[in-house]
């Protein structure tokens, strides 16, 4: 199948389930609290963040996936994100040995390049339609839009996402949908 359309059964697929999971809590206080619950792993720093060029270029470099974290700092969902699941050391760990892993404030002017354009991250959110906090981009290592998933994300829904990408799942044409079962009986 071609990689485009694998991209947009993921993107389907990982839309729909994030629908019916709280995926978007700036709705739900519930799904928040229960990110951060007993089960949460050892917390540390989180991955090692990149700027957006230099993340760009050492993602073309390393044939590596992008995950961009699309925020505001008044943002408290996205402060959330930071304490809950970025901090996880299971996410870090991931995100550090398969990802390249970016910030973006979309309220910034600081100016960055993509695909040969120049932005100001603020412009740059919008050119990718983020309308709000946080969101996460996830971009191939050309720098290609694959999806966006916005609101907060509980650590178990964004390690299965990471996992399907950084294993290769995506790449071997499993659908998000059969993964997501299969990770659900294991």
């Amino acid at each position: 199948m071609h990689r485009r359309s694998l991209i947009r059964l993921f993107t389907a697929a990982l839309v729909l389930s994030l629908a019916g999971c709280g995926g978007d809590a700036r709705h739900d206080g519930a799904a928040a609290g229960a990110a951060g619950g007993a089960e949460a792993a050892s917390k540390g720093d989180g991955p090692a963040w990149a700027t957006w060029d230099a993340g760009l270029a050492r993602a073309r470099e390393q044939k590596r996936f992008v995950v961009v974290d699309v925020y505001t700092d008044w943002c408290g969902w996205c402060k959330r994100m930071d304490a809950d699941v970025f901090a996880r050391a299971d996410i870090s760990g991931y995100l550090d040995s398969k990802f390249v892993s970016i910030k973006l404030d979309a309220e910034s002017d600081a100016t960055m390049t993509h695909l040969g354009k120049s932005y100001t991250a603020r412009d740059l959110a919008l050119a990718f339609g983020v309308s709000g906090y946080p969101t996460l981009l996830f971009l191939t290592p050309e720098g290609e839009l694959m999806t966006s998933v916005p609101g907060y994300v509980p650590h178990e829904k964004f390690l299965l996402i990471l996992r399907y990408l950084g294993d290769g799942h995506l790449d071997r044409g499993v659908k998000f949908e059969d993964y997501e079962a299969q990770a659900g009986r294991s």
